[in-house]
């Protein structure tokens, strides 16, 4: 392993000489990570379970949903429980070692790649489902959204990896590369998406008021117009939760290392989590489908347990 990667991941974490200062502030991340990891286990678990059980999602979006959804419980089962591991032991005044950490930065940069790439990628299937509505089903086929699905996950070991064999300048300049593109072409995609709502919000109001010949097409139009509004408010929790960690880089990489720079860093990781227990609420919300999947799971659970209790 070269000296420079340990190097990379080092100089934005607390050193021995700076554990005392953070005592209450690992405190702090320490409890509210705990809690995101289990609830974004179990809210992402349900979600999993209910989007299977909804059939009146396209094959597409449902594939890529539950890889959207896997990349969270995979936040909370691996990547929240080892930063509150790492926590710990700063609270103890310890120091993990530079392979603990890597191992660690690896291990959460996977799954946040792969949620990252998942919402761009959920961005383009609802703006093919609504500017190409007609051909939708010819353009965007399950064998095409699977294999993108494999590339996805694929590409999110991949970037994470290289740290280990390239320089970290590289390293960060592929990453800042490939981010910056991911936001500027899923930002473009629902902007155009937004635009289509907008214009289309009369004829649905319409189809509303009357019956007509043919409103079954506008009907399943007006499906995929509330799908892509749905998975909008995914990538603005998104960009919400991650837009500190990157801002936090920025001020770092222009004013160098703080203590109050690196207290704002670990409370940022502990931000970012917070999206993966969020996504499955916004399911929830927003698709009343999987919604209602959830509620029948959840009252067919209530009345096993009742039955089991007499």
């Amino acid at each position: 392993m070269k000296k420079s990667s340990c190097e990379l991941v080092l100089q934005f974490l607390p050193n021995v000489f700076e554990f005392a200062d953070l005592r209450l502030t690992c405190i702090g991340n320490c409890g509210v990570n705990v809690f995101l990891s289990f609830t974004a286990i179990m809210l992402n678990i349900a979600t999993i379970l209910a989007i299977r059980k909804t059939p009146s999602l396209p094959n597409t979006l449902k594939t890529l949903l539950l890889s959207l959804a896997l990349s969270d419980v995979g936040v909370g089962l691996l990547g929240r429980p080892f930063y509150a591991a790492l926590l710990v032991k700063w609270f103890q005044q310890n120091n993990p070692g530079c392979i603990i950490y890597m191992v660690f930065i690896f291990i959460g940069s996977v799954f946040s790649w792969a949620s990252f790439l998942g919402v761009v990628a959920i961005s383009f299937d609802r703006f093919f489902a609504i500017h190409f509505h007609l051909r939708y089903q010819e353009l965007v086929t399950h064998k095409r959204v699977v294999a993108v699905v494999i590339s996805i996950w694929l590409l999110s070991v991949f970037c994470p990896g290289i740290v280990f064999w390239i320089l970290p300048d590289i390293h960060s300049r592929i990453i800042v590369t490939f981010g910056v593109i991911g936001l500027f072409l899923t930002t473009v995609a629902y902007i155009r998406i937004y635009v289509a709502v907008q214009l289309h919000k009369n004829q649905i109001h319409a189809l509303q008021i009357q019956e007509e010949a043919g409103n079954g097409e506008m009907t399943n139009f007006a499906r995929i117009i509330k799908s892509a509004v749905g998975t909008l408010y995914v990538y603005v929790v998104f960009l919400s939760c991650y837009l500190p960690y990157f801002i936090i880089l920025a001020v770092y990489k222009i004013n160098g290392p703080s203590i109050e720079l690196k207290r704002c860093f670990l409370y940022s990781w502990t931000v970012m989590c917070l999206n993966s227990s969020l996504n499955p609420v916004i399911y929830c919300w927003k698709m009343r489908h999987i919604r209602h999947a959830i509620m029948d799971m959840l009252r067919n659970r209530s009345w096993l347990g009742n039955r089991a209790l007499h």
